[in-house]
């Protein structure tokens, strides 16, 4: 073990008086590998903190949630065929508090996007008008920074009392809480504004945006909106102990029966769970990372070429030294391990010149877009082995040439 660390030194510091002799050689030798690690470590970071926002961002829809929706997201079904579905309704949503007895909340919401809000001569375009149902705070948290959330009054009396997204507000009023009590039009139906939504930063699902949106009840929506036109969509909550397998086959019989569905004919509505969705983003994401790991291995094959030169000219450059360790008892799989090692470290080497401008290029991006891109720790060990790897495979040929040189011919040269 001792005689293992005493090469592993002796080839870091090979590696290191190599670099510091012929820094502009192995500069340029090594950039394909610096490269190649810069895109590799640039993809995944990326990707990996787009799918960690995507998934924040589904969890806060609801735990043990299922959406009864029209549309069909797995891209099984043609798009055609679910044009010709019904919309999810009210009286629909209702019928499923009674039928699904694992239930714990239902909700119902729709949405209407591009709306414009006006307040005397100001006015804000590409607004989302969200009816939702009383429970449906229940199930996905609406945080009321100032004023007053929705009560069952305005419900219950389809009033115009409506909640405004912190961005409206700020936009619309320039400061959030002069929103208040204040008498806004939406395409020519008035509201008064109760409270304001807190802020909650960029959202990487457009329908979870409450910042960019006005939340009312659904009765009131429905004066402004056809009910069918709007994205109806139905959210059933289980209750804590009930499997997610069972609550979709409970909401699955009793669509069925609500829809009067035949047990020959097809379901004409789609289900989808939190759970579900959070496995079908992460299999898009492990694509995007797949190709663009793709793409960047041509940059680190590039550099495995350049790295393998260095060690051919290295060899040529040592061979008196090799001859001479292998005349005083070297053997080959010391010379071999050597090398070996060697190739290895100036691949980590580029690799750290690589990580290094990424790191730097992550706080800039997340310093001007606000969005926070992260290395993690699996990042970091997944480009130190890739390093390690095709250093191995570099200086393999140059290294097994070294170890079975003659240490007479090796001496004799120059």
């Amino acid at each position: 073990m001792r005689r293992f660390f005493e090469i592993l030194a002796t080839s870091f510091r090979m590696a290191i008086e190599e670099f510091r002799s012929n820094k502009l050689r192995t500069f340029l030798s090594l950039f394909g590998i610096t490269i190649g690690i810069f895109c590799i470590i640039g993809v995944l970071a990326t990707v990996n903190s787009l799918e960690r926002n995507v998934q924040n961002d589904i969890k806060s829809l609801g735990n043990n949630t299922v959406f009864v929706d029209k549309w069909d997201y797995s891209g099984q079904i043609p798009w055609w065929k679910l044009t010709n579905r019904p919309t999810p309704k009210l009286s629909e949503m209702k019928l499923l508090e009674k039928a699904v007895p694992n239930a714990k909340n239902v909700a119902m919401s729709i949405r209407s996007q591009n709306a414009k809000v006006e307040f005397e001569d100001d006015a804000i375009e590409n607004v989302t008008l969200f009816g939702i149902t009383e429970k449906y705070a229940d199930i996905q948290k609406i945080e009321v920074d100032q004023g007053r959330y929705l009560q069952q009054s305005d419900f219950d009396k389809s009033s115009n009392n409506v909640v405004m997204g912190f961005n409206i507000a700020e936009k619309l009023f320039g400061k959030p809480e002069k929103a208040l009590n204040r008498l806004v039009e939406f395409n020519g139906k008035k509201a008064i504004v109760i409270g304001i939504i807190k802020k909650q930063g960029q959202s990487m699902l457009n329908f979870l945006a409450f910042d960019d949106c006005v939340v009312m009840s659904y009765g009131y929506m429905k004066t402004m909106v056809k009910e069918e036109k709007a994205n109806p969509a139905i959210m059933v909550q289980g209750k804590e102990e009930v499997p997610m397998a069972l609550l979709r086959d409970d909401i699955t019989g009793a669509m069925r029966s609500i829809r009067k569905l035949r047990p020959t004919e097809k379901d004409d509505f789609s289900l989808m769970d939190v759970d579900s969705f959070g496995s079908f983003m992460s299999g898009i994401f492990s694509g995007i990372n797949l190709g663009g790991m793709s793409i960047a291995a041509l940059s680190l094959v590039v550099g495995m070429f350049g790295v393998a030169n260095i060690m051919f000219v290295t060899v040529r450059e040592r061979t008196s030294q090799i001859g001479l360790k292998k005349a005083i008892g070297a053997k080959r799989g010391t010379i071999l391990m050597e090398f070996l090692l060697e190739s290895a470290f100036l691949c980590i080497l580029g690799g750290l010149i690589g990580l290094l401008l990424v790191y730097t290029l992550t706080k800039i991006f997340s310093a001007s877009f606000s969005f926070p891109i992260f290395i993690s720790p699996n990042i970091l060990i997944v480009a130190i082995s890739i390093c390690v790897i095709v250093g191995i495979l570099a200086g393999i040929i140059p290294a097994f040439i070294a170890a079975r040189m003659n240490p007479v011919v090796a001496i004799r040269s120059k």
